[in-house]
């Protein structure tokens, strides 16, 4: 398409401008502005009418003059620059090298908008990822393909986590190369000292491309940064065959980013305020990941989110656990505790596990010992929460069993180190020597053979 020059700009209202009498201009097309002065800003097509252009501006405008400013609609989309040399690498929320290093030399140019994945093309999710962190690998597994978001708080210790996942995953078994993609919206410049010199000190930086959108940064840079991190993972995994995993936080600043663009363009506000669109939105990011058939790569995605108020029921993680396949919820009482990672058994889930575990996968008993830990520490707690209220001397013999095993839980299972890499065996067998505190004829959801097999 040919560029198209305009300069009748009629309106500049903080990060947006109409532009009046525009032909043949396209939705999400890249807009640059050049300033009376000479400068340069860019943008990108938000709305049209059969008359005007309603451009989105990247960066910040508050020195922006509209008069004798030139638009210039320059046909195409927002594109990222993709080869096999984005591993290893640090960018922007636009792509653009943060590390110092050269420009990517391109083996093609891709849309950052990215295509849906066919859901007759889809290939269900059956293979297990190793995380090293055993309430996620014993309880909550996480699949080649699938999409697991993390619920935090503020002051919770999610960014630990995250970095915890990039050193640590793994597929088991497998030789084919795994990498990952992590992106960053709305992080303080100490947050991002932490990432990349983590992965840098770790080795992990050499299997990693990560996209970092500061909190200086300008607001409008967080919508695109998923959006970057999902189109380079779509190349290494569709195009050159690679697992990858991607990881986005914090995706309440990128939810938070979209109000605030929302509000600029007048739209009838949703629920506490965000756009009404806001499932759509996030689902556009969210269904990228997946497996498709007759493809060797995978994109499996955690999306790490900080509840506002602890509130889980709050729009952002409440849409996102509609869209993806479970969830895994950080609790404060826990992180009070001086547990780490402080994740909440209860509420968490993944709804794909069934399929990832088992022999051959992991172990022939993982699904019934993961069943019966579970239901024991929710007896535990439910224990605990009567013996607040009347007393420990209240508890029968085997009320006190239960008691015991679920805080021998939280501290041998559910806490460990945050340089600790456990395999998948050490996981279970912890599981198996907590089960001996609880007499046999309890443990109605394993088979004796494995009882027999395991937990003498």
């Amino acid at each position: 398409m040919a560029v198209k020059e305009y300069t009748t700009v009629k309106e500049l209202t903080g990060p947006l401008m109409l532009v009046d009498k525009v032909e043949d201009v396209s939705y999400e097309e890249l807009v640059e502005i050049e300033l009376a002065n000479g400068e340069r800003r860019r943008g990108r097509v938000l709305e049209i009418t059969s008359e005007a252009a309603l451009v989105q501006l990247f960066e910040r405008a508050s020195e922006l003059g509209i008069k004798g400013a030139q638009v210039k609609f320059l046909g195409k989309g927002i594109q990222l620059d993709v080869s096999e040399d984005v591993l290893g690498r640090v960018f922007d929320g636009w792509g653009r090298p943060r590390d110092g290093g050269a420009k990517i030399i391109p083996e093609q140019r891709l849309d950052i908008q990215g295509k849906p994945i066919n859901p007759e093309s889809r290939a269900y999710p059956i293979e297990f990822i190793q995380t090293g962190i055993s309430v996620i690998d014993g309880l909550n597994t996480l699949s080649r393909g699938q999409k697991l978001p993390i619920f935090s708080g503020a002051g919770l210790p999610h960014i630990q986590l995250a970095a915890q996942i990039v050193r640590q995953a793994k597929v088991l078994g497998k030789e084919e190369e795994f990498g990952i993609v992590f992106a960053a919206m709305g992080i303080t410049f100490e947050e991002a000292n932490f990432f990349v010199s983590d992965f840098e000190t770790s080795g992990a930086i050499e299997k990693t491309t990560l996209f970092l959108n500061l909190a200086d940064d300008p607001v409008i840079e967080r919508i695109s940064t998923p959006r970057m991190a999902l189109t380079c993972a779509e190349y290494l995994a569709f195009e050159k065959g690679m697992h990858i995993l991607v990881i986005l936080i914090d995706m309440t600043n990128y939810a938070e980013a979209l109000r605030e663009l929302s509000a600029a363009r007048r739209e009838v506000p949703g629920r506490r305020g965000y756009p009404g669109y806001l499932y759509t939105d996030l689902a556009s990011i969210y269904e990228r990941a997946g497996r498709i058939k007759e493809k060797n790569g995978s994109i499996t995605l955690i999306p790490i989110l900080t509840m506002p108020d602890d509130d889980k029921t709050h729009p952002i993680p409440d849409l996102t656990g509609y869209i993806t396949e479970g969830q895994i919820i950080l609790q404060r009482d826990l992180h009070q505790k001086g547990i780490y990672p402080p994740i909440n058994v209860l509420p968490s889930l993944s709804r794909l596990m069934d399929e990832a575990v088992g022999e051959e996968k992991t172990r022939e008993d993982h699904r019934e010992l993961s069943n019966q830990l579970y239901a024991c520490y929710a007896q535990g707690m439910e224990i605990r929460e009567l013996a607040l209220v009347m007393g420990e001397a209240t508890l029968s013999d085997m009320d006190k069993k239960y008691l015991h095993f679920a805080n021998e839980f939280e501290r041998d299972f559910v806490s460990q180190k945050q340089k600790e890499d456990r395999q998948i065996k050490e996981t279970l067998g912890i599981g198996w020597k907590l089960l001996k505190m609880i007499p046999t004829p309890e443990l109605k959801r394993v088979r004796d053979e494995f009882i027999e097999k395991y937990g003498k």
